[in-house]
């Protein structure tokens, strides 16, 4: 470019010299400088002309040639035309690549705009979600029209996967993972779990009726052991065959008691039967309880709850979440020390918090606490407590039904503390009970 300005420079040099000499042989030296400017900026505004006609023209030519400045200035921009001749066929070339990948998927990808609108979609979103070419830049939810993909839609929280019915086949089971990416687009993946579903559904409808089958048989079991071990006449080695018996069976009743709740929450609409639910009497019924199971070992059981407060819950499962915390805490933490139970609310969150002073919990345990039939192996977790390893399996379950997880902080020596945080707007804050005078005159 430099080069070009200095032969640019000199050019207008030497034309001003030849002006100056020949106004000074004519005697009209202005005139010809304005002559000489004239033809210079003539010449000027046809190097313009061919650089637009160049630039605007469709056919991707080699550049018209010139001398000095506007050479350079046609060649550097004949350079970046091929720069970015380049890059976009290579940009192209990724894209096809890009689509070719996702045609491959058996998952449908669906691209959307800022405003929710289809994008793009692979080959495999048009077989699972019926969409045509016509359907880009409408919005998808005219497509998918379920009330529970809409609500997860506007929502805009995408942790948790959502499984629905597929909108074309009822008889097909979809998964739908939103993702977000730049400026406001979401990705959608749709994933066929039809044949997972029906595996799952085959589990849940084997345990329930495996589960109930046992019940009768176990029943007729359970009344002959306890009649052949009220005998007056067994030997002692006897008696003590039928004692195992008898808690071993009582052991199995509990096991199928607790699968058939599982299974339950499992089919069970979780809006079934959700009122409110005063919270102070139902820990303080949970803690007779709790004494009665303890059998004199704790006597100290504590409860710090206001009285005011109450949870929109189904009371059944709430007072079976909550029991099972609180026996677990019995069962596993050593006599003669504390147990609190306690309410606690904040911004965001009310919680049910159950803390004990036993061995506590190894942390590599506690992401597995909730599976079914796991069992920390320890000293004072172990199958001889007589639980069944699904406590709190239906906690975990109970809990998601009512939108709340469940929180663990344990250490080995120094307790444990369960925690079920349910979202604020279950909250539910009760009038102040006002004392009745006739009753206060009655009792005076």
């Amino acid at each position: 470019m430099h080069k070009g300005l200095g032969a640019e420079l000199r050019r207008i040099a030497f034309l001003t010299l030849i002006c100056l000499i020949f106004g000074w042989l004519n005697g009209h030296i202005t005139w010809t400088l304005i002559i000489g400017g004239g033809l210079y900026m003539g010449w000027v505004l046809m190097q313009i002309r061919q650089l637009y006609l160049w630039v605007t023209s469709r056919r991707r030519e080699p550049p018209p040639e010139t001398l000095g400045i506007w050479g350079e200035i046609f060649d550097n921009i004949y350079r970046m035309q091929r720069r970015h001749e380049k890059e976009r066929r290579r940009l192209q070339g990724m894209i096809r690549r890009s689509q070719q990948t996702t045609a491959a998927l058996r998952d449908g990808v669906v691209i959307l705009d800022a405003q929710g609108n289809l994008n793009w979609w692979n080959e495999a979103a048009e077989t699972l979600l019926g969409l045509q070419p016509i359907d880009s830049g409408h919005p998808l939810v005219n497509f998918i029209r379920h009330p529970n993909f809409i609500a997860y839609f506007e929502a805009n929280e995408y942790d948790n996967p959502l499984n629905l019915a597929s909108p074309r086949n009822d008889s097909k089971q979809l998964q739908y993972q939103i993702n977000r990416f730049g400026k406001g687009e979401r990705l959608l993946i749709v994933r066929d779990i039809t044949r997972v579903h029906r595996l799952e559904q085959v589990r849940k409808d084997f345990v329930a009726n495996v589960s109930h089958e046992l019940r009768t048989p176990l029943t007729v079991l359970r009344g002959y052991i306890e009649t052949l071990s009220m005998a007056p006449d067994l030997q002692p080695v006897m008696v003590r065959a039928f004692e195992q018996m008898q808690q071993q069976s009582e052991r199995m009743t509990l096991l199928i008691n607790d699968l058939l709740t599982l299974s339950n929450l499992e089919t069970e609409g979780n809006e079934k039967k959700q009122k409110k639910i005063p919270l102070l009497p139902l820990l303080e019924s949970i803690r007779a309880d709790a004494l009665v199971l303890s059998d004199g070992k704790h006597e100290d059981i504590r409860i710090k709850c206001p009285d005011n407060l109450a949870l929109l819950a189904n009371k059944k499962e709430l007072h079976s979440a909550f029991s099972n915390l609180v026996f677990n805490a019995v069962k596993y933490s050593d006599a003669d020390t504390q147990i609190q139970l306690k309410i606690s609310v904040d911004e965001t969150a009310i919680s049910f918090s159950v803390k004990d002073q036993g061995e506590g919990i190894d942390p590599i345990h506690i992401p597995r606490l909730t599976e079914r039939f796991y069992r920390v192996d320890n000293n004072s977790r172990n199958s001889d407590q007589g639980g069944t390893g699904l406590g709190l399996a239906i906690v975990k379950h109970i809990l998601l039904r009512h939108d709340a997880h469940l929180g663990i902080i344990s250490k080995p020596g120094k307790g444990s503390t369960f925690s079920c945080i349910f979202p604020i707007e279950r909250l539910i804050e009760l009038p102040p009970v006002v004392a009745d005078p006739d009753d206060e005159d009655t009792a005076a």
